[in-house]
């Protein structure tokens, strides 16, 4: 007969265990991120393979994160990498706000990544920050707390101002317009610079920057504190 471990021996192994995973905490974390980033991308290719069902639960899952509107989302498998309003509207059928971000796409379109293009640059820049910190965590210092909030400010702003411009109506708010923009450059750029979401427009360069800058600053801020927390005297 097997006699059964002692308490000692089974608090010795969990410990051994319990540090073996502080000390690996990093690719732990970097893989669950990876996995947060990478889901919303399955969702167009699972509605383009036909199984849409598992697809509509992936939009459903990150429906809680994001508000997922169409025309500040990334398409796959379509003419277009992303759509201005009027365009999905026409296709839509329907001018009715409340309906609108469950709008994913259609075979000629393509179908929309699960969340919008802010949470795309700000979590994928997030996840390649940790990636960054697991390669470079021996040379790293945090980074200031004052320099992490004002590299946070853009995003800040920029957000704020687009919540503010849709209460006015989405497609009819002034960051839909950026009239201001114009006035302020002398109309010198093109036009589709100015209105709309379109990629390569003011707003969706904005929104790309900004959540690029955030990830990457929150990355560098809390990684390199929250590590000698949980390995300390461990390695």
């Amino acid at each position: 007969m097997i006699k059964s471990q002692s308490p000692a021996y089974r608090d010795s192994a969990l410990n051994q265990v319990a540090g073996w995973i502080l000390r690996h905490w990093l690719l732990f974390v970097n893989v669950l991120i990876g996995v947060w980033v990478l889901t919303p991308f399955a969702a167009p290719m699972l509605l383009k393979a036909g199984l849409a069902r598992q697809g509509q639960v992936i939009y459903a899952i990150y429906s809680t994160q994001c508000h997922q509107l169409p025309e500040r989302s990334f398409f796959l498998f379509g003419a277009n990498i992303m759509y201005p309003l009027s365009q999905i509207d026409a296709v839509r059928g329907s001018a009715n706000i409340l309906t609108l971000r469950n709008f994913i796409g259609n075979a000629e379109m393509g179908y929309k990544v699960a969340w919008s293009d802010r949470m795309v640059s700000l979590y994928t820049s997030f996840w390649i920050g940790g990636l960054l910190y697991a390669l470079l965590r021996r040379r790293i210092r945090p980074l200031p707390l004052l320099l992490t909030a004002a590299l946070l400010l853009p995003i800040f702003i920029d957000g704020s101002t687009h919540f503010i411009s849709d209460l006015q109506g989405f497609g009819r708010g002034f960051r839909d317009t950026n009239d201001w923009l114009r006035a302020l450059t002398n109309s010198a750029l093109n036009p589709t610079f100015y209105a709309g979401d379109a990629w390569g427009s003011f707003n969706s360069l904005m929104r790309l920057w900004t959540g690029i800058v955030a990830g990457l600053a929150i990355a560098w801020a809390v990684f390199p504190r929250i590590d000698p927390v949980l390995t300390h005297d461990i390695r």
